[in-house]
């Protein structure tokens, strides 16, 4: 298939999935259960977090989390005491337990104690500059400032050290991206989607190879850069629309 032709392909396929009908059990359902943008934050980045496995099981678990948070992120994250954390008690996602949920309320207090919105934060992270893959070690480096077990750290991926850093990007293309659809909510200002780079999965992997997109073997940093330049030659503004189409290729239709 040329790149015309392979465009074209994509365009179609990104117009009939990016649609509200398939977000309904998707991890995104979550952070539009809110307009503030802060609650948006908040709920997004939460369920991002444990967007691994099984999406009925991310989904039931996220919306446990916002039950913790009262249905409240922001408010629950600025004023939530210690006793407050007690509620996180007993839950579960994988590897990602009630110590971890604990931790991440802490220090997202800690964030919005700091900044108004981590949109800010990302600015501040930027600088100057562009947006960077290595932005996300930055916020990792941020995200952990306060005193933890080394343990909690797996729960927020790395691409310094070469990790494709999916939920991640994940989050970002939620917040960064406006598309006509109501699907990416856009409400970020510090990032351009033409900076962002594709959350590379199994689904999206899979696809992208069979399609020419990627050669590389593995789901990390290198193929993320790889997938990422070549959907910048099929949109140079909004290369990550395509992880829409790239996803639902490899979910819906068996690609």
């Amino acid at each position: 298939m040329d790149k015309q032709s392979l465009k074209t392909f994509l365009d179609e396929k990104y117009h009939f999935y990016d649609h509200p009908q398939w977000i309904v059990d998707d991890p995104i359902a979550i952070p539009h259960n809110f307009t503030k943008k802060q609650d948006v934050e908040i709920s997004g980045f939460l369920a991002a977090v444990i967007a691994w496995g099984n999406r009925k099981s991310i989904l039931n678990n996220a919306k446990r989390i916002l039950m913790i948070m009262d249905n409240a992120p922001h408010e629950f994250i600025l004023q939530h005491s210690k006793k407050d954390l007690k509620e996180c008690d007993g839950f579960v996602h994988r590897t990602f337990n009630a110590n971890d949920l604990k931790y991440f309320f802490m220090s997202l207090q800690q964030i919005y104690r700091d900044f108004d919105t981590m949109d800010d934060l990302f600015a501040f992270l930027i600088g100057k500059g562009k947006f960077q893959q290595s932005t996300l070690s930055y916020f990792k480096e941020y995200f952990f400032r306060i005193d933890h077990p080394f343990k909690r750290e797996k729960h927020l991926s790395d691409p310094k050290k070469n990790s494709a850093a999916k939920r991640l990007n994940m989050f970002l293309r939620w917040m960064v991206r406006k598309d006509q659809h109501g699907v990416d909510m856009g409400i970020w200002k510090s990032i351009s989607p033409a900076e962002l780079s594709c959350p590379l999965d199994v689904h999206t992997g899979n696809v992208a190879r069979k399609l020419g997109l990627l050669k590389r073997k593995q789901n990390d940093a290198k193929a993320v850069k790889e997938l990422d330049d070549n959907l910048r030659q099929l949109d140079a503004k909004d290369p990550v629309k395509y992880d829409i189409a790239l996803f639902g290729l490899g979910v819906y239709e068996g690609f």
